[in-house]
Parts: structure tokens; sequence; C-alpha cells
């Protein structure tokens, strides 16, 4: 396999070719996953800087545990899981945010078992206006939206039960909207 393909392999490929040592794997793995983990946890802890740090951290934390992947289709929602949890413990640490918010956020009734259907004009502006949101939804809709993870995966990242991912997507949605319908 060429470097180039090597570049533009699946994740679960790569997770598998790196557990079996080979270091181009590893490395491509950790610059598909670098961008997208900045900017999510950027996103929890509002700092670049804070967030660059946590980022490195994540990244060693994902080379020493990936032996421990066993299902390589997760690997995605595991290093999502991996940066959420350092991304909570520096906001913790740093008193950034609320972070037990994020733990303890109440659960709503989940919705119909369709998910809401978002319009594209809201999406566009998805990034900005989720800070009016609670973190708990907040986290939810930047990882269901902006990082296109499936509701499995953004429960299996957060470690939180499928119809909270359900019930926290209409909730934030819902506000959102709320919010956004007087401005146009």
């Amino acid at each position: 396999m060429s470097p180039h393909s090597l570049a533009a392999s699946p994740l679960p490929v790569l997770a598998a070719r790196a557990q079996l040592g080979d270091r181009a794997a590893l490395e491509s793995l950790l610059r598909q996953l670098q961008g997208p983990l900045y900017e999510h946890i950027r996103g929890i802890l509002r700092n670049e800087d804070a967030a660059a740090d946590v980022l490195q951290d994540v990244l060693v934390i994902i080379c020493r545990r990936l032996g421990s992947v066993r299902e390589f289709q997760w690997v995605r929602a595991w290093a999502y899981r991996v940066a959420t949890r350092e991304a909570v413990r520096a906001a913790r640490r740093e008193r950034r945010v609320q972070a037990d918010a994020l733990e303890d956020w109440p659960d709503l009734p989940a919705p119909a078992p369709e998910e809401p259907a978002v319009d594209a004009k809201l999406l566009a502006e998805l990034a900005r206006r989720l800070e009016g949101l609670p973190p708990g939804a907040q986290v939810v809709l930047r990882l269901r939206y902006l990082h296109e993870l499936t509701q499995p995966e953004v429960a299996a990242a957060l470690e939180i039960p499928i119809g909270t991912v359900k019930s926290r997507i209409a909730y934030g949605l819902a506000a959102l909207r709320r919010d956004w319908a007087p401005e146009h």
C-alpha cells in the first residue's frame, strides 16, 4: 500500500494496521483525527491554546491505548470519547465551563424514533449559536452535526444512552429554532 493510498484509508483500516505495528498507518490515523478532535475540544474549552494542549494529551493517549480497541468500526467514537474526557478534565481544572453540567444535565423525554430534520440555514449558523445552549446539548449537537458522528457514535463517545442523545438533540434543535425564528 502506497503512502498516498494509506492517507485516504478509512479510520478502522488505519487503526487495525497501526495495531499491527504499521507506523505510517498510525501517523495517518492521527493526522485524520487531529483536526476534528481539535475543533471538538476547542468547542468545549472555548480557548485555542488550552485546546491545543489537550489535543496533544489526547493524541498521546490514543497512541498508548490504541491496542485496547477491539472493534475498529468504533475507533472514531472512541477517539471522541478520549477527547471529551480530557477536555472535561481540563475544563474542571481551569474552571472554564461548568463541566458538571455535561454529566448532570437532565434528560428530557426522547423524541420520536426519527431524528428531527435540520434545515440548511440552521445548520450553517449552528456553530455560532451553540454557545447559548446548555453544555450537554452543545456537545451532542456539535458531535452530531458539525463532526457528523452518528447518534450511536455520539452515545459511545459521551458514554450516555442513545435516548439521552436523542433528547438532547431534540431539545437543542427546538431551542435553536425558537431563537432563530424572531430574526427571520
